[in-house]
């Protein structure tokens, strides 16, 4: 037999979530970014003459993530959900070296937190258009 489907949470529920959700996705992914800014071009032992190559491989993946994460889409948070797996495997790699060790738990940290908030408010828009949608249908 199968279940009977939960009904969808309410708006008032939902809404401070998703706010919530939205603010703590987009300043981990700004704290993210300029983490690895600040890192590569303060402490990171990269030759000068690799630097911004350096910089173009570690930050364009978030500048391709950057508008839409801005405009708080939820299709570029569940992809940023995927994106952010690299950061983290940088992050406990370099939290294995011990001259890299304070980074790599930032960016683990970070990562995580991207990850999991990017993650909900994926999941509570997509509850929040279906209750609209619900709603709508409803009305005619």
């Amino acid at each position: 037999m199968t279940k009977a489907a939960k009904a969808p949470p309410s708006v008032d529920w939902l809404l401070p979530r998703l706010r919530a959700c939205r603010y703590m996705s987009l300043a981990s992914f700004l704290a993210l970014a300029a983490l690895l800014l600040i890192w590569n071009l303060g402490y990171a032992a990269v030759p000068s003459t690799l630097l911004w190559a350096v910089l173009a491989f570690q930050l364009l993946p978030l500048l391709l993530l950057a508008p839409g994460i801005i405009g708080g889409h939820p299709r570029t948070h569940s992809w940023a959900c995927f994106v952010v797996n690299l950061y983290f495997i940088q992050g406990v790699l370099a939290a294995f070296d011990p001259s890299k060790q304070l980074f790599g738990w930032l960016e683990i940290l970070l990562s995580l937190t991207l990850f999991t908030s990017a993650l909900l408010y994926t999941r509570w828009c997509a509850q929040y258009q279906r209750i609209g949608s619900v709603e709508e249908s409803s009305e005619m």
